[in-house]
């Protein structure tokens, strides 16, 4: 999850593609790199790449909600600074004092939805088996006047394999969030447009409520809480361009737990169950429990993964029977400027596949560019050499550039 950032350029036989994706991600880097050029001369765990990411909401002291609308293709992400959203509902008016008729108000009216934000993802991730796959997506959230809010979110994929004709992907989507009392409720579908693939419906559910009362301090950080949510997703499995072209797609349901112990200390865990179309099923598990000293922090993290059966030869995507990664974490966040923010992470662990052990360590640098009291700018650079398929007796390695822009309104 390594000390500096790189991107590969792949030149393969469709051009065409290739040369949109490039420049896709000249537009978003170009934004971040030439912002950090000129202000500065210069957590997580990731696993095996599959269909989910578990995020944390925004963090309490931003004071609103982001809309997750839907996993990224990452197995495993550790929650960073993981803080339950504790935004209460906004009170209601007060009736007036006396029966006097109102006055006519020559204010404008309030719109019925206002534009909040736009957050554009990006991701790129290769390894040395020669598998590409690169996200786009950029998602514009609007405020209801109840408070509700509503989200879209289109972009560009991209999925390149060997052996395998490359597959691109559009997808399309709309989102709705809520609240009843203390109960955040949000649900989205869409659809996913593939350039030589039939149209596939997806869709995602999550309901979240705190179990305990949350505690926090005069200075707005979270002291206790204990937060619960349940999760439903469907849709294609986005593991990689055999898996899209075999037309795999994948039910998902299970909890997460949010823990947060002291002001320093916390803990989360995820169960995921899943149903395959074809006919595979599995159970994975994600657990990490934290500790902060200061900018400094220790984190250890446990994931399991198992399949009813092995159909990577046949269904293209990572199915193992038994696969089990442990490790410890080192990081240290910390402001390097009044606008740039950097995290440093190392992982050092084993991962075990069909009863062979072998070392598991990712290596991650991220850092936060503020251009404004509006704009930010996300971007990362991680390593990893947990599998996400079968290599034999080859080592595997993973590299992955990672990023977002987010604009406020």
């Amino acid at each position: 999850m390594a000390d500096s950032f790189i991107l590969y350029l792949f030149i393969s036989r469709h051009r065409s593609y290739n040369g949109l994706i490039w420049r896709c991600l000249q537009v978003q880097l170009g934004v971040i790199c030439s912002v950090g050029i000129w202000t500065f001369s210069a957590a997580k765990l990731q696993a095996a790449q599959a269909d989910q990411t578990w995020k944390s909401p925004l963090e309490l002291t931003e004071g609103v909600t982001k809309i997750n609308p839907e996993p990224k293709p990452i197995l495993m992400a550790a929650p960073e600074n993981f803080n339950p959203d504790l935004q209460l509902p906004p009170a209601l008016p007060e009736p007036p004092q006396n029966s006097s008729p109102p006055k006519t108000s020559t204010e404008p009216r309030t719109p019925d939805a206002v534009l909040e934000s736009i957050d554009t993802d990006y991701s790129y991730e290769t390894d040395n088996f020669g598998q590409t796959n690169f996200f786009f997506e950029p998602t514009a959230q609007f405020r209801l006047s109840n408070g509700n809010k509503i989200f879209f979110k289109t972009g560009f994929n991209f999925f390149e394999q060997r052996g395998v004709e490359s597959i691109t992907n559009f997808p399309l989507q709309v989102g709705w969030q809520g609240k009843i009392g203390q109960v955040t409720l949000q649900t989205a579908a869409g659809v996913d447009v593939f350039n030589r693939l039939p149209t596939a419906i997806n869709l995602n559910a999550k309901v979240e409520a705190p179990i305990s009362p949350p505690q926090v301090s005069s200075s707005g950080q979270l002291l206790s809480a204990v937060v619960l949510s349940g999760n439903l997703e469907q849709g294609p499995y986005k593991s990689n361009a055999r898996t899209l072209e075999n037309q795999i797609t994948a039910w998902r349901f299970g909890p997460d737990l949010y823990w947060q112990i002291d002001r320093k200390t916390s803990f989360f865990s995820s169960l995921r169950l899943g149903s395959y179309n074809d006919g595979n099923s599995e159970v994975q598990s994600f657990s990490r429990l934290e500790r902060k000293f200061g900018q400094f922090s220790l984190a250890a993290n446990l994931f399991s993964w198992s399949f009813d059966r092995d159909l990577e030869r046949t269904s293209g995507y990572f199915s193992p029977p038994d696969f089990l990664v442990y490790n410890g974490e080192v990081a240290w966040e910390g402001d390097i400027a009044n606008f740039l923010r950097c995290r440093l992470a190392a992982n050092l662990g084993q991962q075990r596949l069909k009863g062979d052990f072998d070392n598991a360590n990712t290596y991650q640098t991220r850092c936060r560019v503020k251009v404004s009291p509006n704009i930010e700018a996300d971007l990362g650079y991680s390593f990893s050499n947990v599998r996400n398929q079968e290599t034999g007796g080859s080592a595997y390695g993973g590299n992955s550039v990672t990023g977002q822009l987010r604009v406020k309104f």
